[in-house]
């Protein structure tokens, strides 16, 4: 298709006399070599010169063509790369982000082994204390029984001095009764 085109431009300018300067198929070539890339400026102002100069020409309408395509292609690679760079921002972004997350997710399970690490050893250490606590209870209830022992037997001494004392008063006023001694140190008179 693009032969019979040529072919056609090639016909059509041979049968009408040449203007001062005509385009060639090799011409829309270059054209294209010409056309920057999109990051540099596009300076389309000699392309629409020439367009300008000889509207009739149907070498300029079919390069004009050309050039409205080669515009086209040229931005179809523009949004085309445009787009890869989004998705390439995209993915660094969600790079970014799954590193951060990970992070934070290292952040958490650190902080989360700390404090299980810090409330085991306050377990531990609640537990000697419930232990402590318990053997001084046990101590204590010991020492109270061992108290309330000597209490017993104090009472038990003072009980048999009591009985003692008694039995010796009985047997002192039996005596006196059957001396007829006074208790007082003073004697019967009779």
């Amino acid at each position: 298709m693009a032969t019979e085109e040529a072919k056609k431009i090639e016909a059509e300018s041979q049968a009408e006399p040449a203007p001062a300067k005509v385009e060639t198929p090799n011409d829309v070539v270059e054209e294209k070599a010409v056309i920057p890339k999109p990051e540099e400026k596009v300076d389309d102002s000699k392309a629409l010169a020439i367009a300008d100069k000889t509207p009739d020409s149907p070498v300029k309408k079919i390069s004009g063509g050309s050039l409205d395509r080669d515009v086209a292609l040229a931005q179809i690679e523009k949004e085309k790369r445009f787009s890869l760079i989004k998705a390439w921002e995209e993915s660094e972004k969600s790079k970014v982000d799954n590193k951060a997350q990970k992070n934070l997710s290292d952040v958490a399970s650190w902080e989360n082994s700390k404090k299980a690490n810090i409330e085991a050893q306050l377990k531990k250490i609640e537990e000697q204390l419930e232990k402590k606590k318990a053997d001084y209870a046990e101590k204590m209830k010991n020492k109270i029984a061992f108290i309330h022992k000597q209490a017993q037997e104090k009472r038990a001494m003072v009980e048999a001095r009591r009985g003692e004392e008694m039995l010796k008063a009985e047997e002192m006023t039996a005596k006196y009764r059957a001396t007829g001694g006074s208790i007082f140190g003073f004697k019967k008179q009779v």
